[in-house]
């Protein structure tokens, strides 16, 4: 069950409507790591989370503060798009040449489609698709994606602070930057638990490594120019699982033939064997 309350859990007002910014933020909606990625897909984990009881709430308890942080960015882009009428604006482009290049970045469908509103797309139109989501069931994998949004995410935020003026929409601005640092903190520290609790950093944990080919499964292989990659730590020393010691090849191990395919039935329409 969910419940709405009217208050936005912080003001979402701009100093000026600026079609431009409110482009911006639409990356922040309806993007790849935008907000509305990260709410579905915390619910989505959470719905099918069957782990410790801890773990479901802690997912059930961010994915709503997200949808509460889409309800914030959807208020600020329908008050930088509110203001003055697009005929309004045709007129103050053909009148100042600087106007008009503000207002020729604005998304065209905030007007046609969505009455000067707030899409859920991201900010070149795209609409937000479940595609961007990841809920695999387990609960390691999924933390570490949740880690990579959230970092995803708050770097296009502080990206998009640094391209703008508007005091009003950098406060907003502020309040994402830092619950995106804590989601950062809170999917580490699962992380890190989680690989306590298993005992291994690999996913899936229970599988039986009999069945895999361990002799090269610490193996660093050189396939590009250059061998600076073997001053890393993942070339050399014992394995953060803790069951090997990595090695690097200055060649690559070649246990196969060069393959040779057999002719395709004629009701293909192949390429047909030379006469």
């Amino acid at each position: 069950m969910f419940r709405h309350q009217k208050e936005l859990q912080f003001e979402a007002k701009p100093e000026k409507p600026n079609p431009l910014v409110a482009k911006y933020l639409q990356e922040l909606i309806g993007g790849q790591y935008g907000e509305m990625s990260v709410a579905m897909q915390y619910l989505f984990q959470g719905w099918s989370c069957r782990g410790e009881e801890k773990y479901k709430d802690m997912l059930m308890d961010i994915a709503t503060e997200e949808l509460g942080h889409v309800e914030m960015l959807a208020t600020m882009v329908a008050r930088l798009l509110e203001g003055a009428p697009v005929e309004d604006q045709e007129a103050a482009m053909k009148k100042d040449p600087t106007i008009g290049a503000i207002i020729s970045g604005m998304n065209p469908q905030h007007a046609i489609v969505a009455g000067l509103g707030p899409r859920p797309a991201d900010s070149v139109g795209n609409p937000w698709s479940g595609a961007n989501i990841i809920a695999s069931g387990n609960l390691l994998a999924d933390f570490r994606a949740n880690l990579n949004a959230e970092s995803q995410g708050r770097l296009q935020v502080a990206r998009i602070y640094e391209m703008i003026d508007d005091r009003g929409v950098k406060d907003l601005l502020s309040v994402l930057l830092a619950r995106d640092s804590y989601h950062q903190n809170q999917w580490a520290a699962a992380v890190k638990e989680l690989e306590e609790n298993e005992g291994t950093i690999l996913v899936p944990s229970t599988f039986d490594r009999k069945n895999e080919r361990l002799d090269i499964a610490y193996d660093f292989y050189n396939f590009s120019e250059g061998d600076q990659s073997k001053e890393g730590p993942w070339a050399k020393g014992k394995a953060l699982d803790g069951e090997g010691e990595y090695q690097w090849l200055a060649e690559p191990k070649v246990e196969g033939e060069a393959p040779k395919l057999d002719q395709v039935t004629p009701k293909m329409y192949g390429t047909p064997p030379k006469k």
